[in-house]
């Protein structure tokens, strides 16, 4: 069966951010969303309009290959390399905002796409078999687009 990991991280997440638009009623940008900057070394608001669903994708992502991740962890995956002061010194790590983040979780949830555990959020099954569903119809999108690649997508033969 074709996992997350047979898939280009980029098609899946454009496929998921499209489905969570059309048909997750729950997931919706906040009023805050159009002005507020994705971390403190940006300088703009993303300019992309669909931006929330992209990054709701990406979570969903993180959560079903890395999960049960807490928004700690999550923070630092979106964190970003700072720079500081002059040419001599090293740059060091930031962790990204956290709002957006905490955010997209709990609609996540309400929707039925993520659960709280122990050790941090995972994905539900209705999650996984959404992600895992897509994941299958790009790989077969794929293999129909090209051909050589039909062998590293079909399931071994035992």
């Amino acid at each position: 069966m074709t996992s997350v990991k047979d898939v280009p991280a980029d098609l899946l997440i454009a496929e998921l951010a499209r489905y969570i638009r059309e048909n997750v009623p729950q997931v919706k940008p906040p009023v805050w969303a159009p002005f507020v900057k994705t971390g403190a070394n940006k300088e703009r608001p993303p300019m992309t309009q669909d931006w929330w669903y992209v990054r709701a994708a990406s979570l969903m992502r993180k959560l079903y290959l890395y999960g049960p991740v807490g928004v700690g962890s999550l923070r630092t995956a979106y964190g970003y390399r700072a720079k500081i002061g002059d040419k001599t010194r090293p740059e060091r790590t930031r962790k990204a905002g956290g709002a957006i983040i905490r955010k997209l979780l709990q609609q996540l949830e309400q929707a039925g796409f993520v659960a709280k555990t122990k050790g941090g959020r995972v994905l539900t099954p209705e999650g996984k078999s959404l992600v895992d569903r897509l994941a299958a119809k790009i790989a077969r999108d794929l293999a129909k687009a090209r051909p050589e690649l039909a062998k590293y997508l079909a399931p071994p033969k035992e």
